[in-house]
């Protein structure tokens, strides 16, 4: 169903942790490069452990505080995990592990990121990616004779609004302000870059876990760990009974408040620097080094979204909660990566 309001708060955590990461830290949210790190290369980085790590216990810490917000994927199993789920789940993580690096990111990093940079090379990442995914949501169900997005509960239509309970509305919208606060007001005073090196690391670990744990409840809020979400905003055109724009609202509140701090700041291009870190850590990529391999990669891991409905981050985070998906997946997205 759509939650205008669960996800328009998801949205702006969205924005918090990607661009706090980039504020104090200089660097750029993309969680597929950062979970690659974190599997092959976990010593040699500074920021992609803490940041998973805040992803990874996003969901404990709202188990604890707040449960009734955690996605329940009864729906998407019946009983067991057959080897033919097993093998498509690994398959569709091999296919969002190798796209994603040779297409050099995924939603966050290309996306959520790249659109607000108004990186020219993002914008072609995104023109990729995202038809394809709405192509092949509204293929596959033709060439298989199966839809794989029920319709939503009641027989109402998907994009029927739904609104969270008062208790529910009060912690979301108390976890986003104090978030906001804390990342755009608290921190840039609070933190301060140390001379020795071992400290100033130590500060960058805590900013970069925080973006973490910001952007996974931004997930959970805005309910896009639940695959069924996603594939139902690419049902459009094929059945307006089952879709559900909350995605447009990440695009409006994930990217917009991004866009306007960017332009705002200009990162590279103004005497401003990071709060931790003596300059700022972009890409560097330009149009010009766009080849067949990153249309491809860009191409191959808008097919496997189109197909699960699962980016990177969101594959972490649904890995804690339901771990007989989450293992073929990781795998695959190991293996994938290694091509």
């Amino acid at each position: 169903m759509f939650t205008p309001v669960h996800t328009t708060l998801g949205a702006l955590l969205l924005f918090s942790g990607s661009f706090g990461l980039l504020l104090h830290n200089g660097s750029i949210l993309g969680i597929s490069s950062a979970l690659r790190n974190c599997c092959f290369r976990p010593s040699l980085t500074e920021k992609a452990v803490p940041l998973v790590a805040g992803l990874v216990t996003s969901p404990a810490l709202l188990a604890l505080i707040k449960p009734s917000l955690l996605p329940n994927y009864d729906r998407l199993t019946s009983g067991s995990l057959s080897w033919t789920s097993f093998l498509s789940t690994l398959a569709v993580g091999a296919m969002i592990g190798w796209g994603t690096k040779v297409g050099r990111g995924c939603t966050s990093g290309h996306m959520i990121c790249g659109l607000s940079r108004l990186s020219p090379r993002s914008f072609i990442a995104t023109a990729i990616f995202f038809p394809a995914a709405l192509v092949t949501a509204n293929i596959v169900p033709r060439i298989t004779g199966h839809d794989p997005v029920p319709a939503c509960e009641g027989g109402q239509p998907c994009w029927t609004p739904v609104y969270p309970t008062t208790e529910e509305f009060a912690f979301m919208s108390t976890i986003t302000a104090l978030s906001l606060v804390t990342e755009f007001i608290l921190l840039p005073r609070l933190l301060t870059p140390s001379r020795e090196p071992s400290s100033l690391k130590k500060q960058q670990w805590l900013s970069a876990y925080f973006s973490g744990v910001q952007f996974g409840f931004g997930l959970l809020f805005s309910g896009m760990v639940y695959p069924l979400k996603e594939l139902r905003f690419f049902a459009f055109p094929r059945d307006l009974s089952r879709f559900d724009p909350s995605l447009a609202l990440i695009i409006l509140f994930g990217i917009g408040p991004a866009l306007v701090s960017y332009l705002r700041l200009q990162p590279g291009r103004s005497a401003a620097k990071p709060t931790l870190a003596d300059k700022w850590d972009l890409p560097t990529g330009t149009v010009a080094d766009i080849d067949w391999k990153f249309i491809a990669g860009a191409l191959t891991w808008g097919l496997a979204w189109g197909i699960d409905g699962t980016c990177p981050g969101s594959g972490v985070v649904r890995a804690v909660l339901n771990p007989s998906w989450g293992l073929p997946w990781l795998t695959g997205f190991a293996v994938g990566s290694l091509f």
